[in-house]
C-alpha cells in the first residue's frame, strides 16, 4: 500500500480553504434552534431545498460572515443519498473546501487515493457554484465548492 506525502501540497493557485461542516439530521425545523442555541449561533431559519442533491440545508456561523460554518443537512425525501445515514442516526457527515477550479482538486485528490464519490454539479445553496464530492482512503467524505 502506497502512503500518502502529507506534505504534498495541492496545485498551486488552488489551495483548498475550509468552508464548513455538514451535519445529517432528520429534520432541519425539529431542531435548528436548538442546534444553533448550543453553538451560540443564530439562525435565522432559512432552509434551502436543492433537488439536484436531494438534500434541504441550512447554515450557522459562529463568530461572524467570514467565520466556517456548520451546515445542517436532511434528506429531501426517502430516495436523497443521505436517508440511510440519517436512519441509522446522522451526526458528522462531511467537511467542505473552497478551491479555486474544481477539476483540478479532484485530479489531485484521486492522486492521493481518493474517490470520486459525485461528479460536479450546481449547488443551489451556492448560488449554483459547483460542488463535487469525494471519498478519502480514510473514508473521509469531502465536499469541494469552487470558488
Amino acid at each position: 500500500m502506497s502512503q500518502i506525502d502529507l506534505n504534498q501540497s495541492p496545485p498551486a493557485g488552488n489551495a483548498p480553504a475550509f468552508h464548513h461542516v455538514g451535519y445529517a439530521v432528520k429534520s432541519i425545523a425539529d431542531i435548528g434552534g436548538e442546534f444553533a442555541r448550543s453553538l451560540g449561533a443564530n439562525w435565522d431559519g432559512e432552509i434551502i431545498h436543492d433537488p439536484l442533491q436531494q438534500a434541504r440545508v441550512s447554515f450557522f456561523r459562529c463568530g461572524g460572515v467570514g467565520a466556517a460554518a456548520v451546515e445542517l443537512v436532511e434528506p429531501a425525501g426517502e430516495k436523497s443519498p443521505l436517508q440511510k445515514f440519517v436512519e441509522k442516526g446522522g451526526g458528522l457527515h462531511h467537511v467542505c473546501y473552497e478551491v479555486d477550479d474544481l477539476n483540478l482538486q479532484l485530479e489531485h485528490s484521486r492522486s492521493q487515493g481518493a474517490v470520486l464519490a459525485k461528479a460536479p454539479l450546481p449547488a443551489v445553496a451556492f448560488g449554483g457554484r459547483r460542488i463535487a464530492w469525494v471519498f478519502t482512503r480514510h473514508k473521509l467524505l469531502i465536499e469541494y465548492l469552487e470558488r
